[in-house]
């Protein structure tokens, strides 16, 4: 599979619950770079970028979060590339 990016917005209980600090960590694991930011409506913006099945798998971990977290959704849309040096919370 090829490199790619994704943003993601998640929704639910993701704010105040150590969500990006967490995807921060599964992504750097996976080798996929990027950011997670908080939003001022409560969701958060994740940008991920790398190869297309470690992407994947990032987004599968974003329905889920950490043990705190309540997502209700996780709406996707594929992007350019975007050249990250790493992953980082904003």
């Amino acid at each position: 599979m090829s490199d790619c990016c994704v943003k993601a917005r998640v929704t639910g209980k993701v704010q105040g619950v150590g969500y990006r600090a967490a995807t921060r960590e599964r992504a750097l694991s996976a080798c996929v770079t990027g950011y997670a930011r908080n939003q001022a409506d409560g969701s958060v913006e994740v940008v991920l970028c790398g190869r297309g099945e470690a992407v994947n798998g990032v987004i599968e971990w974003l329905w889920k979060g950490p043990p705190a977290a309540r997502v209700t959704h996780v709406e996707l849309a594929g992007i350019d590339w975007q050249e990250h040096d790493t992953f980082v919370t904003r």
